[in-house]
């Protein structure tokens, strides 16, 4: 590569990495005032429900936090084709970031979840199709974080790990499905209602209002984390090859 070709790609490298700054920094400013509303809808504005009490309120927190991890998941989906098509480590980057953010939001769902479960279905966890699918779901991907970890060839790692983040992304409709085709005790909002599910509850509007209050609020917090973790990554990826380079000179 010529001196002027590769000025210009960390010109434009530069912008790329600029502009992703001013992304997260919007995401995270608008994350602030966005919690702190989602906390007053879901704890003072929506009413106690009517046959769980307030114990349902962890649900405006729950259900935006597994939907973030499923856009975590779907982030390193897209990222992981995008590597294999293009050979870019840019896309390796969202693919990492996609997949740890979405561990990490699967966490808080699954424990939220078994916060719930307890009073309402008198046991912390159960072997439910929901619950089941969960699980494989995050071992999944925290085996997807354990092949990256396990391979020390930039290439070889990005380009295996690609393909496993293709083949886990499987796993998520399936998680979505299982309560829908399964005999299940898992509630379900949309899509129907599950005539076996113990726990079901229909919205009131102002309960309707408080939950999508808190997905935005939390999505917005899932792209300011995952943008985060992708910079973070870029930055490893780029000491990384400045050290190759010096060691070659």
């Amino acid at each position: 590569m010529s001196v002027a070709a590769s000025s210009a790609s960390e010109r434009e490298a530069s912008r790329r990495a600029e502009r992703l700054t001013t992304v997260r920094r919007a995401l995270g400013w608008a994350s602030v005032p966005l919690l702190a509303l989602a906390l007053y809808m879901a704890f003072v504005y929506a009413p106690p429900e009517a046959t769980m009490g307030q114990v349902y309120r962890i649900f405006f927190f729950h259900m935006p936090s597994a939907i973030s991890a499923f856009a975590g998941f779907f982030v390193t989906f897209v990222a992981s084709i995008a590597y294999l098509k293009t050979r870019r480590f840019t896309w390796d980057a969202w693919a990492v970031a996609g997949a740890e953010v979405g561990i990490l939001f699967a966490s808080v769902a699954i424990v939220t979840g078994s916060f719930w479960a307890r009073p309402v279905w008198n046991t912390w966890w159960t072997w439910d199709p929901r619950l089941t699918t969960v699980t494989i779901m995050w071992l999944t991907y925290i085996a997807y974080l354990m092949l990256r970890e396990a391979i020390d060839e930039p290439e070889r790692r990005a380009r295996l790990a690609a393909v496993m983040g293709i083949i886990a992304f499987a796993n998520v409709p399936l998680v979505w499905l299982s309560a829908r085709w399964f005999r299940t005790i898992h509630p379900v909002l949309f899509g129907g209602s599950n005539p076996d599910a113990k726990g079901d509850f229909a919205l009131a509007p102002s309960m309707a209002q408080a939950l999508m209050v808190g997905m935005v609020a939390i999505l917005v917090l899932f792209g300011y984390f995952l943008v985060r973790r992708v910079q973070l990554e870029q930055a490893r990826v780029h000491l990384m090859t400045r050290h190759y380079q010096d060691e070659e000179g």
